[in-house]
């Protein structure tokens, strides 16, 4: 697999898509720092630790929907494995006004937009959600 992070949200999208309650993805650590900016966020109810039949471990990730749809309407990944998209603390740009979040792997971890300004630091924007 050549992009861990582009799966994991692939796998949250085609789930929404399908209306499931629950997804599982296999388990690295950038994969659960994203998922706690999300959850953070309110954009998924949480996610645990869990292992699959072969005994590999995974995440399993609780969706969250407000009256029967998604509230995860976009989720793009920006920074891709062939071109990565670095950016200081004053580029980092807003989604939808502020209304979404971008989610930004800087040198103090991973961070929404509005958290990675405050403390004045810039990083790889590794996805947008809105």
């Amino acid at each position: 697999m050549n992009d861990p992070l582009g799966d994991m949200l692939t796998r949250i999208r085609n789930a929404q898509l399908r209306g499931k309650s629950t997804v599982q993805t296999p388990a690295s650590k950038l994969r659960a720092w994203v998922l706690d900016v999300l959850a953070d966020e309110g954009y998924i109810r949480g996610y645990e630790s869990t292992t699959t039949k072969d005994g590999h471990p995974a995440l399993e990730i609780s969706l969250k929907y407000y009256e029967g749809a998604p509230v995860i309407r976009e989720l793009n990944r920006v920074s891709k494995p062939g071109r990565r998209v670095y950016m200081g603390a004053r580029d980092i740009p807003q989604v939808r006004q502020g209304l979404g979040v971008s989610i930004v792997s800087t040198p103090k971890g991973v961070m929404s937009d509005a958290n990675a300004r405050s403390q004045n630091v810039g990083g790889e924007v590794l996805c947008k959600v809105f």
